[in-house]
């Protein structure tokens, strides 16, 4: 059923239940993350609970049976760089702010029959001999994170387009991720993919990192301040998700915070990115706007990044048309940046959406920028390029379209401009369309045969509708002096007869002329419009007379009738 602009709201959809990591015995050739554990705490290698009806292999630290008989409690203290001090019942005493807590590493997720050998049964949450941190303990306890709330977490745990982190939640699951983090240990085959690539990273290090931000994660406060800022948390599987997002495979977001009134899925069905310079001269400014109002009138969604320059113009044509528009921030969506775009900001959620992978209270970044430039690229069909100098933001938007194979087009400018040098370049490198309107971009994403550019003709003159005889005769007609037909006839290749047929039709259509020494063509009459007369030339006025004041008359006329 296709999407209506009527769907708001996302409906959260069941989370796809996830494999469980694989058990893994315990040997030294493991290849454990998380060093801060010493080898004496690396007894039960299994991050999270085994299949239903498997058990997990004893510990090798567990105490004797006999001694665990007689004291009823798992007395093996873990010393090392985390210490995590377990006793009766299972009580996790947190020792310093990077001591993990340990419940056996089973993360609140079977249960425990306490026979001094510690073996792990089922996936329940049944009793034990003390109270064991189930599911429901909390998010400290590495249970209880629903799918939205996970990814809520690990937003504020990795950056914006952690490639790694996108691997690991692609293949394991949000929820699955974040215990992995808190127990800081990582499947064993990732680690092993992950030592495949050309550029092995540090997992090491980016696992330190995580579980450091992952420690100071709040999601459900994340989650009410979005809420309580007008905005909501979308996902992959979500109605209002943009699924074109999926091509950008391992960098895909893991959410996006969505703020305004319009469905974002729905207004990306036909869209076009606007993408240009921030000290965008007049021109380019100028030309931004009508692309905005043309996108919009044709029922074309505009795309771009609120910043100021190209981007801002391209949202104010687009509001102007009615048409929704949509921000891509590189900061949290309840923060304004640049901060004198707040009217253009609050406009764009009445009309359309403001979105952002970074969770509320995030302050862009330089680096942030560039990498919401590949979610610009993304959302839409086609990216066109209105001003970009050779360094410039909008050519790295330019990249990513190429590498998602989307349409790019590009605005030429004045050669003399550095701001279109960007746009030269792509176009001498035959990297991008010529785009001159946005009838052009709307022929270049648009649908074949619906969204046809319509075809530039050249202006038509009365010459077009002559024959062709008559033409090659008006064409053998001398501007100046005259020539007889005969003559007119054999320069212009034609018989007499055809000669003088032509000559007197282009005589009747006012043409040529005849003149004492043959035929001539007609000179264009131009008529000069006369200029006033300045009013230095003017003569002064003459004051009017005073009727009152009038001169006498002559002698001769005062006599007039009354001569005897």
């Amino acid at each position: 059923m296709p999407l209506t602009p009527t769907h708001r709201r996302p409906l959260r959809g069941t989370t796809p239940p996830t494999a469980p990591f694989p058990q893994v015995t315990e040997t030294p050739s493991i290849e454990r993350l998380g060093t801060p554990f010493s080898a004496a705490s690396a007894n039960v290698a299994t991050p999270f609970p085994p299949a239903s009806g498997a058990s997990a292999p004893a510990s090798s630290e567990a105490p004797p049976p006999a001694a665990e008989a007689q004291t009823g409690t798992e007395s093996a203290a873990r010393m090392g760089p985390d210490t995590a001090a377990r006793m009766e019942p299972d009580t996790a005493v947190r020792m310093g702010p990077d001591t993990a807590s340990r419940t056996d590493i089973v993360a609140g997720a079977g249960t425990a029959a306490g026979t001094g050998t510690e073996a792990r049964t089922g996936t329940g949450a049944g009793p034990e001999s003390g109270t064991r941190a189930g599911a429901g303990s909390g998010p400290r306890a590495g249970g209880g994170l629903s799918e939205v709330e996970a990814r809520a977490a690990l937003m504020r745990a990795c950056d914006v387009g952690d490639v790694l982190m996108g691997r690991l939640v692609a293949a394991y699951g949000a929820p699955q991720a974040v215990k992995a983090i808190r127990s800081r240990t990582l499947p064993p085959e990732f680690v092993a993919q992950e030592a495949q690539q050309e550029r092995p990273p540090d997992l090491t290090a980016r696992l330190h990192t995580w579980y450091a931000r992952l420690a100071a994660a709040n999601p459900a406060a994340d989650l009410a301040a979005g809420t309580g800022s007008g905005a909501r948390l979308i996902i992959p599987g979500d109605p209002e998700w943009p699924t074109q997002l999926d091509q950008l495979g391992p960098s895909r977001p893991l959410a996006l915070w969505v703020h305004g009134d319009a469905d974002l899925r729905f207004s990306c069905l036909k869209s076009v990115s606007i993408v240009g310079a921030r000290a965008a001269t007049p021109y380019g400014s100028h030309t931004a706007a009508e692309f905005g109002v043309g996108l919009g009138e044709s029922g074309w969604t505009v795309v771009s990044g609120g910043a100021f320059g190209v981007d801002g113009a391209a949202h104010r044509g687009a509001l102007a048309a009615g048409a929704p528009t949509v921000a891509v921030l590189a900061c949290g969506v309840d923060v304004c940046y640049p901060s004198n775009h707040d009217t253009l900001f609050a406009a764009i959620k009445e009309q359309g959406v403001v979105i952002s992978e970074c969770p509320p209270g995030v302050h862009p970044t330089r680096a942030r920028f560039l990498i919401r430039n590949r979610l610009i690229a993304a959302l839409s069909r086609g990216t066109v390029v209105v001003e970009a100098a050779i360094r410039s933001g909008a050519l790295n938007t330019a990249t990513h379209a190429l590498s998602l194979n989307r349409h790019l087009g590009a605005v030429p400018g004045p050669i003399t401009s550095s701001m279109s040098a960007g746009c030269h370049k792509l176009l001498r490198e035959r990297k991008a369309v010529c785009i001159t309107s946005p009838e052009d971009m709307i022929d270049l994403v648009g649908v074949m045969g619906d969204d046809l550019a319509p075809h530039v003709r050249a202006p038509a003159v009365p010459r077009d509708r002559l024959n062709e005889p008559t033409k090659k005769v008006l064409d053998a007609v001398p501007a100046r002096g005259g020539a007889g037909p005969a003559s007119i006839a054999v320069a212009a290749g034609v018989t007499l007869d055809a000669a003088l047929s032509a000559l007197g039709g282009l005589a009747a259509a006012g043409y040529i002329e005849r003149t004492p020494r043959g035929w001539r063509l007609r000179k264009p009459s131009t008529s000069y419009r006369k200029a006033p007369d300045t009013l230095a030339l003017q003569p002064p006025p003459t004051p009017e007379p005073d009727p009152t004041d009038l001169p006498p008359p002559p002698d001769d006329l005062l006599h007039v009738g009354y001569e005897e």
